[in-house]
């Protein structure tokens, strides 16, 4: 199968390909940059090549010849607005939809999705708002017979080696004697991102997955503040969490937007902890998947201070 992943450069984009490419898929690869996906060349059957997704043009240049479209693109913050603000509906709402519809034109047979656990256009923040409008508008884009079809993926948060999730706070516990939370009361059910991959390569062929919408989670239901206590022991650093109020978490959320690049944690952030991220279903056992508890990869997924520092050299 001939596949074009947006988003291939990303964390859970690099651990699918190598999975596709492994299974003879021929991959290409879209950038911004052509640096930021250079090591994937040691993958035979991928393409990496640099180029602007949101240009329509281009979008409309990279469909032919290709099986399938992967979506992974998507952004955990933006400036505010109503109902999200621009860089939201640019990334989860033009972009899936500019994609859809060119799929439809172009007789693509499948295009898969990925979203989040929570989307909702009526969700408590505009990220999962945001979320929630491209999931519309890629059913509305194949609601025409013979328009191929989709598959939407919806992972709660999402760990694995190099994340940005138990890897930051792995990290704060390095410099910290104490881990301030906002939202730590909050309930998820964290994905291997092994587990995704396989996933989604399963929903890529899988008859019944075609317009089908799959929430994908891991085995068990966490708190983040069990969660950031966990990744900081993982880490080599146990550290109490204290569980910060909500005015307060807001305060501290208000304080690192107003510092330079993205926040650690932002008000939208904590507005999406006001629901639990936890599914309404079991894993669809159709798709093949054996979730892994979190405590069987967590010593691979969180690195201490001696692996970061040979990663560095």
């Amino acid at each position: 199968m001939r596949i074009l992943i947006l988003g291939g450069t990303g964390f859970i984009g690099r651990h699918l390909v190598a999975r596709l490419s492994a299974a003879g898929h021929v991959l290409t690869l879209p950038t911004r940059r052509l640096a930021h996906g250079r090591d994937l060349l040691v993958h035979p059957t991928a393409t990496v090549l640099e180029a602007d997704i949101h240009d329509e043009a281009v979008i409309e240049q990279l469909l032919p010849g290709h099986d399938a479209v992967i979506n992974l693109v998507g952004i955990l913050h933006s400036q505010r607005g109503k109902p999200y603000g621009a860089d939201f509906e640019r990334v989860h709402v033009l972009l899936p939809r500019r994609v859809a519809y060119a799929c439809r034109t172009h007789g693509i047979g499948r295009f898969l999705h990925l979203s989040a656990l929570g989307a909702s256009p009526s969700g408590p923040s505009m990220y999962l708002r945001s979320k929630g409008d491209g999931e519309t508008a890629i059913r509305a884009a194949f609601q025409s017979p013979g328009a191929g079809s989709f598959t939407l993926m919806r992972p709660s948060v999402v760990f694995g080696p190099d994340d940005n999730f138990l890897n930051l706070f792995g990290r704060l516990a390095r410099w910290f004697p104490v881990l301030p939370v906002g939202g730590a009361k909050a309930r998820m059910q964290p994905v291997y991102v092994e587990d995704l991959v396989l996933a989604m390569q399963a929903a890529l062929t899988l008859p019944a997955a075609a317009d089908a919408t799959y929430e994908v989670v891991g085995p068990h239901v966490y708190t983040l503040g069990e969660l950031v206590s966990l990744a900081a022991a993982a880490a080599g650093h146990p550290r109490p969490v204290i569980a910060l109020p909500d005015a307060l978490a807001r305060v501290q959320a208000m304080f690192f937007e107003c510092l330079p690049g993205d926040p650690l944690v932002s008000r939208d952030n904590l507005d999406s902890l006001t629901v639990d991220n936890v599914a309404t279903r079991p894993l669809s056992t159709e798709l093949g998947v054996v979730p892994t508890p979190l405590e069987a990869v967590l010593a691979q997924a969180v690195r201490r201070k001696g692996e970061v520092e040979r990663r560095a050299r």
